[in-house]
């Protein structure tokens, strides 16, 4: 079941949980506490099976139109089951009804990590499409791929 959380303690509780299980993607402490101090501000959905948060999926606005899928995280133990699809699908849903007309999310780019190539796959099947490669963004180790999508198509 798909919940919009608007209780920034919970939204904290939540992506703390979960970020913190899944060290290969949010390794770096200073950037997982940033997401997880930020995302009391964001749109937040959660999903939840048998009274326990398997992951979460938050939205920032990052224009008059455009909304960034900013974090998501899905419980490793729970990949694969459509939790992350379902959450994007609410999300979506909720962007489109609060006006806006693209999405964009950043990942690392296709062929540098293999768990990010596994994410990366994830977002195209979601529909969202390549934008553009800022290899200064994040260091030349990490290439920041920008995908997009219109929601209005």
């Amino acid at each position: 079941m798909i919940e919009h959380i608007t209780d920034a303690k919970q939204k904290r509780y939540i992506s703390r949980r979960i970020l913190e299980s899944l060290h290969d993607w949010f390794e770096l402490d200073e950037s997982r506490e940033r997401y997880i101090e930020e995302s009391r501000d964001w749109l937040f959905f959660a999903s939840k099976e048998s009274d326990e948060y398997v992951g979460f999926l938050c939205l920032k606005e990052t224009g008059k139109k455009t909304v960034e899928l900013a974090v998501m995280g899905v419980l490793q133990e729970c990949h694969r089951k459509g939790i992350g699809r379902a959450l994007f699908d609410e999300a979506k849903k909720k962007a489109l009804q609060e006006g806006y007309s693209f999405m964009q999310v950043k990942t690392v780019k296709m062929g540098v990590y293999e768990d990010y190539d596994i994410t990366n796959r994830f977002y195209l099947s979601l529909g969202f499409e390549e934008f553009e490669v800022i290899e200064e963004l994040w260091g030349e180790d990490n290439p920041c791929q920008i995908y997009v999508m219109s929601l209005t198509k």
